[in-house]
């Protein structure tokens, strides 16, 4: 069955604390020190399940659009879209904002819906340490996020191991000769948009030459082949940062 907290869409730090004190369910820890209070976690199955769902989809949606969403411009701004929108209410107007064709039979989140969490609209953490209620009065949380702070602030380390990838984990790259080096893609597992078939990833190139780059889809063994050795993710290649899950998702040991 699921459970539903009390949420408040603001950005005023002292309603979100009265309302936490108002309600036990609003719960202001952070049990793990990864920065990311509980209250913003997901600890409902079913809860987990949808998030993966909707956060796989859409980011393979926009790998057949004939034209990405301007906003998607890199790696770290298809996970920052495809995150945010699968915590949405998922209606038909919601849908058309998209230009997505279809509408998955995947079901709602329980806990909140974005952007009525418990942060408003600000999901992604940005500075480093654990949770504090006073993180709510200043800017630690925000819109924005490049891939570095994904990594180091919103997610947690799985493994180097492939094998042990999920669908919605995330595979972080450090490429130390580039300008922006670090990269990354999302794992899928089978296609949820086709007859499912072998585990795909998806990513963003980010700009290259005078283009404004482009979403690839590569199957996991075609990444492994990958004709440049630093993209591929082995546990060989030094520039292959891991698997990642997001911190919501992260379960109680």
């Amino acid at each position: 069955m699921r459970r539903k907290i009390l949420y408040v869409a603001t950005g005023c730090a002292a309603l979100v604390l009265a309302v936490a004190a108002a309600s036990p369910r609003f719960d202001l820890s952070d049990r793990f020190g990864d920065g990311t209070p509980d209250f913003l976690r997901l600890d409902d199955e079913d809860d987990r399940a949808a998030f993966t769902a909707w956060f796989t989809v859409l980011a393979e949606s926009q790998f057949f659009a004939p034209q990405p969403l301007p906003e998607i411009n890199d790696c770290a701004a298809l996970i920052r879209f495809a995150y945010r929108e699968a915590l949405r209410d998922h209606d038909g107007r919601w849908a058309s904002s998209l230009r997505l064709p279809v509408v998955p039979p995947i079901a709602p989140m329980g806990k909140y819906r974005y952007p009525h969490t418990p942060l408003g609209a600000r999901l992604f953490r940005i500075v480093p340490g654990p949770f504090t209620p006073a993180d709510l009065a200043g800017n630690v949380f925000a819109e924005f996020a490049a891939a570095r702070t994904i990594l180091r602030r919103n997610t947690h380390f799985v493994a180097r191991d492939l094998a042990r990838a999920t669908p919605g984990d995330l595979l972080f790259f450090r490429q130390a000769d580039q300008k922006f080096p670090f990269h990354a893609m999302i794992f899928l597992g089978p296609s949820r948009l086709e007859p499912p078939g072998a585990p795909l990833i998806v990513y963003h190139t980010g700009p290259f030459g005078n283009g404004p780059g482009e979403i690839r889809r590569p199957s996991v063994a075609e990444l492994m082949h990958h004709p440049l050795p630093a993209w591929r993710p082995s546990i060989g290649n030094a520039n292959f940062l891991g698997v990642y899950r997001w911190n919501i998702l992260r379960r109680a040991l």
